[in-house]
């Protein structure tokens, strides 16, 4: 069974930067395509950031782009969420998402994952 663990939302200051952490266990990394989706109170889950399995590729939302880069250390098992730049409304429990690497479909829809973590919330105050 895989187990996706998210940390490292905390509160912060509009324009400061934080790095969020996803370990997984039951699964290696390697053969993962992985994802960052986060939600709004009252919103629909959206989709942030999304990894290939080698980490070759990367696709980001529009919202995301310039300012949160997706990386990956598949000998930690670990996938991180780099966020610089951070505005009010990037406040949101932040998920981390999983599925093998032959699954298709495309990124951004979050019923294509087959593995989600806890949550993490980031609050960022103007």
């Amino acid at each position: 069974q895989v187990q996706l663990v998210e940390s490292g939302g905390r509160s912060v200051q509009a324009g400061d930067s934080l790095r969020l952490s996803c370990a997984a266990s039951g699964r290696t990394l390697s053969s993962s395509t992985m994802s960052w989706f986060r939600q709004a109170p009252g919103k629909a889950r959206e989709f942030v950031a999304a990894s290939t399995s080698s980490g070759g590729s990367t696709y980001y939302a529009d919202s995301a782009k310039g300012r949160f880069t997706i990386s990956r250390d598949n000998a930690k098992n670990t996938v991180y969420l780099q966020m610089n730049s951070l505005k009010p409304e990037d406040t949101a429990v932040y998920y981390c998402a999983g599925r093998p690497a032959y699954v298709s479909g495309t990124y951004y829809v979050p019923s294509n994952y087959n593995y989600w973590g806890q949550g993490t919330q980031v609050t960022v105050s103007s």
